[in-house]
């Protein structure tokens, strides 16, 4: 007579479906798993995975220029400071800031890159800053719902100016989810900084090209709590007079932060 072996060995994924081990109670194991709540675990992980840089990023529509500012933590002292960036260009007038793993951050970047040299191949002209977020965000969807990939634990927000619509902010997350914004944040302290944004724009929705660099260094500045120095912030613009991606050198910066600290 042949002893077929016990239940558990032949299944062993049940045991850790009946385990109550929370809520979450083994649905966080798969990415194309829903939960009997309608939830994806591994996105929602995902989210989690971008404040792990202890990085808040922050970016303001002016009424002809988009801003992004974002922290500059150097985590090793033996290390160059001028390769420690999360500001990148990814076409001559679109740029973005990265919040969350360095590493998937540089992958998604190296991938919009791609993706924006393949659209003007195909059709001779440079892409525009929706639909370059549009196909980041498109991407990002498809690894929620394919087990062989995971989402990216990182979030693109893109600035441009574009000559029909004027300035562009734009923001993609790991979920696939995508949109234009008049000011937005992310990272750790994204709900504050939005809560301080939402309070600014709702008495002035006009900024001009230094106000709009001076809100957003000044949301950073309030919801973190801290008086930055030039060397820890990084400053991306783009604007109607100069429509090209660009980083604000250190000596730029302190100029700005001289301007806040007078009108305090």
């Amino acid at each position: 007579m042949i002893r077929r072996p016990p239940r558990s060995t032949l299944f062993p994924y049940t045991t850790l479906f009946r385990s109550a081990r929370g809520s979450s109670a083994g649905f966080d194991r798969h990415i194309t798993i829903f939960s009997p709540e309608g939830r994806l675990y591994q996105v929602e992980y995902a989210f989690k995975a971008i404040n792990q840089g202890g990085i808040t990023s922050i970016a303001v529509k002016g009424v002809d220029s988009a801003v992004c500012v974002t922290q500059k933590k150097v985590p090793d002292k033996l290390l160059d400071p001028s390769t420690v960036t999360h500001l990148f260009k990814l076409t001559d007038t679109i740029g973005c800031v990265m919040t969350g793993l360095e590493a998937d951050g540089r992958s998604q970047v190296q991938r919009a890159r791609f993706e924006a040299a393949n659209y003007k191949y195909k059709y001779g002209y440079d892409i525009p800053i929706d639909m370059l977020c549009k196909r980041i965000a498109d991407i990002s969807q498809v690894y929620t719902q394919n087990a062989e990939m995971r989402p990216l634990g990182c979030s693109i927000i893109m600035i441009a100016y574009d000559p029909q619509h004027g300035p562009q902010v734009y923001k993609a997350d790991p979920a696939g989810y995508f949109s234009g914004y008049k000011a937005t944040s992310v990272g750790v302290k994204q709900i504050e900084a939005n809560g301080y944004l939402e309070k600014k724009l709702k008495k002035k929705i006009t900024y001009t090209h230094d106000e709009a660099i001076q809100l957003a260094i000044t949301a950073l500045s309030t919801v973190l709590s801290a008086d930055f120095k030039p060397s820890e912030l990084e400053v991306g613009v783009v604007s109607k007079d100069d429509p090209k991606f660009r980083t604000l050198s250190e000596q730029e910066i302190d100029a700005h932060l001289v301007a806040i600290a007078e009108k305090d």
